[in-house]
């Protein structure tokens, strides 16, 4: 059977109907359409892509006993946050980097797994049983949430269109033009790897794609002004100008850390221009750079789950991290794939 499908540009009053009918569009499917362009406006943001809602959320995946755990992971608990890895020495980088390599080729597998129809929560069981074949604990899974916030229940993160960050994953199926953020963090051998990545689903538009192209090549500018010697500022002196040079927002909120033994250190990498960002950039430092780029407002709201980060208009933001090494010349990115 031949099903006729509305157009994304619709003709004009006195031009032949979308649907083949050889009747002008006015005595045909107008009237019917504007109905439809309501509904949908109700439901979408302007980018026209469908507005994320909450799904179910299935039961915590299980880490076999054998596979060593932060400790948070039992309690839920939160610990001090610390500045444990403000300078990290090379006899923990060993670790360190293995976390970091672990993280990098869980996050590509997992990025494989995106495609139209597939729930947020079945690529969260497949990263689960990937952080498990590495021998690592997912770092996510229970870490303690904020004052009358339940820990975090799942394995990563899945920030789905207008999503900032720490979407939970759930039933909902993601959408052809949809966009996601996985933001994969690994605890292995006593260390935290985290980075992230944007992926396209499906037939993404115009726009979608170009944020998501501009939010890598902030990651990127970020990452080139790291400089031994420099304030933490200067990263998000990069990052801002190009974001809203190329009219998006960067989203205040929420910020790169420090990272090692413990997951989120005291340190802060914001990725706007702040001038309270005044620590002095050293070797040996090791944190995560994860610019949040918009395309309208840097403000965000809350879901009721106490998680779930969006923006405050409704329209898409994405985000890209990796986990960085200062070194005696720039910066290291510890989150790679080997190709060997």
């Amino acid at each position: 059977m031949n099903v006729t499908v509305q157009p994304a540009v619709l003709p004009g009053p006195n031009e032949p109907c979308w649907c083949g009918s050889g009747t002008k569009y006015k005595k045909c499917h107008k009237s019917a359409d504007a109905v439809e362009l309501r509904k949908r406006a109700a439901e979408t943001g302007t980018s026209g892509v469908r507005r994320v809602k909450p799904g179910v959320i299935s039961p915590r995946r299980p880490v076999p006993p054998e596979i060593p755990r932060p400790d948070y992971a039992e309690t839920g608990r939160r610990a001090p946050k610390s500045m444990d890895s403000l300078i990290m020495p090379p006899e923990k980088l060993v670790k360190m980097r293995r976390a970091c390599a672990a993280a990098a080729r869980v996050l590509k597998a997992a990025g494989e797994a995106v495609r139209p129809g597939i729930t947020t929560d079945e690529i969260d069981a497949i990263t689960h049983e990937l952080y498990i074949r590495e021998g690592g604990y997912p770092s996510t899974l229970n870490y303690p949430g904020g004052r009358g916030v339940a820990p975090y229940p799942k394995s990563l993160c899945t920030s789905v269109n207008e999503v900032v960050c720490h979407g939970i994953p759930d039933s909902r199926p993601l959408e052809n033009g949809d966009i996601v953020n996985l933001d994969v963090t690994i605890y292995l051998d006593g260390f935290h790897g985290d980075c992230s990545a944007t992926f396209l689903v499906g037939d993404v538009d115009e726009a979608g794609r170009r944020l998501v192209q501009v939010t890598k090549e902030c990651l990127e500018i970020g990452i080139a002004a790291v400089k031994p010697g420099l304030p933490i500022r200067v990263i998000g002196q990069a990052i801002e100008p190009y974001a809203n040079k190329h009219g998006y927002s960067v989203v205040r909120a929420y910020a790169g850390h420090g990272i090692g033994e413990t997951f989120h250190t005291a340190l802060q990498i914001p990725h706007h221009d702040d001038p309270e960002a005044t620590t002095i950039m050293q070797p040996g430092m090791v944190f995560t750079i994860e610019p949040m780029i918009s395309e309208g407002t840097w403000q965000v709201k809350h879901w009721s789950d106490g998680w779930t980060v969006v923006t405050a208009d409704g329209k898409r933001s994405a985000q890209f991290e990796h986990t960085i090494l200062v070194t005696e010349t720039g910066a290291e990115i510890l989150t790679t794939v080997s190709e060997s």
